[in-house]
């Protein structure tokens, strides 16, 4: 087996859908020892849930698999008598708890912060919520699409004469997993140098607007909100030609480039009556209008062409199946795959940070629910006796 950056890590990860498991993955992914803990029979509430009711294999959901590889699964019942005696154990030699709960949820049934702390002073507890832990909004749903509409991000996207637009994919959550990374591995550096552990907290608003950075330093420095264009410029603070743009078989994006660059490729002079700071801005719409009436004339791969000859910022719009087919995403290697017993062949998306010593591979599939509850037992001293009446009382499962 490859030696991996993170294999001396155990995490206990009671995360379930999206932010937590995101961040155990990117953990596992780089060696860490990660034992999914979920409820017997159902499991993790993504095993339920799918786009437009389709499996991967007839019975997987693709919501579960993209975040779970390279885990094992302990099903184990968090109310029983049992789970403290299996998850104090382990805990006695455990680097990092991992937990998206509703605040307090776990810490009533024993599997808080201090409760672990005091079986390990050095292990590292990091909790996951929608809005923190106390506040006004404590008890609302921290759901991805919500987050966005509260910290505006849904507001700074779409057309300025249509409705507010959510990224889509599960933004906000994959923001508050990469925070979530980014905490632990800052708690396991200082525990180095202090032996000591502690109690990381992150959260999707904070994440969210941590992450629009630029955007609400110039609101709240000058008052004053961004206003979107009609034409659907690509951020509401930029000036033309920056934006989406149609041609004869598609879309292309311009970024920022030199407006007079971008007139010459087109090849219509009388746009250069735009060509000023001010009006760019002001008349972006107006702009956006005429250079569209160009852009259509073009096929894609012509404009493109013609726009990187002349060092214009530009590429093409992709759907999320041409894009995995992209010449540079094939010679990245991007796209990787891994074998599961009841879904077959799945193609994933594959780690996305090198490293040439301790590289990030696929070793594990996504497992079924308690695929390896016998097995991480029986690592933590429990036998197979005892595993047996476990499983005999329904306390624990296996697959």
């Amino acid at each position: 087996m490859t030696e991996k950056a993170l294999d001396h890590i155990t995490i206990i990860d009671l995360s379930h859908l999206l932010q937590g498991p995101f961040a155990t993955q990117l953990l596992a992914d780089m060696g860490a020892n990660v034992i999914k803990v979920e409820r017997p029979g159902q499991g993790d509430l993504f095993r339920t849930l799918t786009f437009n009711n389709r499996w991967v294999g007839g019975k997987e959901s693709p919501n579960f698999l993209a975040w779970n590889r390279n885990k094992r699964s302990l099903a184990l019942d968090l109310k029983s008598p049992e789970a403290k005696t299996i998850l104090y154990k382990i805990a006695e030699t455990a680097d990092v708890v991992v937990q998206n709960f509703r605040p307090g949820v776990l810490a009533k049934l024993g599997f808080g912060y201090e409760d672990f702390k005091r079986i390990n002073p050095r292990i590292i507890y990091c909790s996951g919520s929608g809005y923190g832990e106390s506040g006004p909004y404590v008890d609302r749903p921290g759901q991805d699409m919500l987050l966005q509409g509260l910290t505006g991000i849904a507001a700074a996207t779409g057309r300025g004469d249509g409705p507010p637009v959510p990224v889509g994919s599960g933004f906000s959550d994959q923001v508050g997993a990469m925070n979530m990374v980014y905490g632990i591995l800052t708690a396991l550096l200082w525990r180095e140098r202090s032996g000591k552990g502690q109690q990381v907290k992150v959260n999707l608003m904070s994440a969210m607007l941590a992450h629009q950075g630029q955007e609400l330093l110039t609101a709240m420095n000058f008052n004053t909100d961004f206003t979107r264009p009609k034409s659907g410029i690509g951020h509401p603070g930029m000036d033309a030609p920056f934006g989406v743009y149609p041609t004869s078989d598609g879309w292309v994006t311009i970024a920022m480039s030199p407006y007079r660059k971008l007139v010459g490729v087109l090849g219509d002079e009388t746009l250069l009556v735009y060509d000023d700071p001010k009006l760019l801005f002001e008349k972006r719409d107006e702009i956006w209008e005429k250079l569209a009436a160009r852009t259509r004339l073009w096929t894609t791969a012509d404009l493109i062409r013609a726009m990187l000859a002349v060092d214009i910022w530009c590429g093409e719009v992709k759907s999320h199946l041409q894009a995995t087919t992209d010449p540079q995403v094939e010679h990245l290697g991007a796209i990787a795959h891994y074998d599961h017993p009841t879904a077959g062949r799945v193609k994933v998306v594959g780690p996305a940070v090198a490293m040439s010593e301790t590289p990030a591979t696929i070793e594990r599939h996504a497992p079924l629910v308690g695929e390896h509850s016998r097995e991480v037992l029986a690592q933590y001293g429990f036998s197979t006796e005892e595993i047996d009446a476990m499983l005999g009382r329904g306390a624990v499962a296996q697959a």
